[in-house]
């Protein structure tokens, strides 16, 4: 199998970029593959321009910086995002990808936009908080509407993210966390591809 962990973060030595990498490491140790797509050292524009808006209309082809990510995606069996928690959601240079790349025919509104349907995607959060503020305020259920369902069971057509996981920076053992989700991503993975091969 192959995985696709893309993440998000301006700093080449966050936390984020690290889990990121850990977690590919982890599915090359697995006997699988993996490809890390850093958007923000590759320089991907998130804005969505009037050529974004002829795809969406039908009156233009997709543009070349955005078809390449969807190659991406279609080379992958696993999308796994990873991302820090800005303002109970996400960077708007993750968003910004989402919105271009998850283009209408593609990952939507047709009978045959399949790709996430056909995908597994797990999302990793990296958050500032303790986890007693999150559920104090409703962030993780707010999260939970707005990113899982909202976007990928709404393009995935019902189908729910493979996993989601929120480590907090606030907590005793940061590195435990770490490879605890690192492991989780992995097995769950590998475990729904084999499910599916042997089906």
């Amino acid at each position: 199998m192959h995985a696709l962990v893309l993440y998000a973060h301006p700093e080449p030595t966050s936390l984020t970029a690290s889990l990121a990498h850990q977690i590919a490491e982890g599915f090359v140790g697995a006997g699988a593959t993996a490809e890390v797509a850093d958007i923000a050292g590759e320089g991907f524009d998130p804005r969505y321009t009037e050529a974004d808006f002829g795809v969406l209309r039908g009156l233009s082809p997709v543009p070349d910086d955005v078809r390449r990510e969807q190659e991406r995606v279609e080379r992958a069996d696993a999308l796994v995002l990873v991302h820090p928690v800005y303002w109970w959601s996400m960077p708007s240079l993750m968003k910004g990808w989402l919105d271009r790349v998850l283009t209408f025919g593609w990952a939507f509104g047709t009978e045959e936009a399949t790709v996430l349907a056909d995908r597994e995607v797990h999302l990793v959060r990296l958050g500032g908080n303790s986890p007693e503020t999150y559920d104090k305020h409703g962030y993780r259920e707010a999260m939970r509407a707005g990113v899982e369902h909202g976007i990928f069971e709404f393009a995935g057509k019902g189908k729910p993210v493979a996993s989601s996981h929120l480590l907090h920076s606030s907590a005793e053992d940061t590195q435990a966390q770490v490879e605890q989700t690192v492991a989780s991503v992995v097995a769950q993975a590998t475990s729904a591809r084999e499910a599916l091969l042997v089906s």
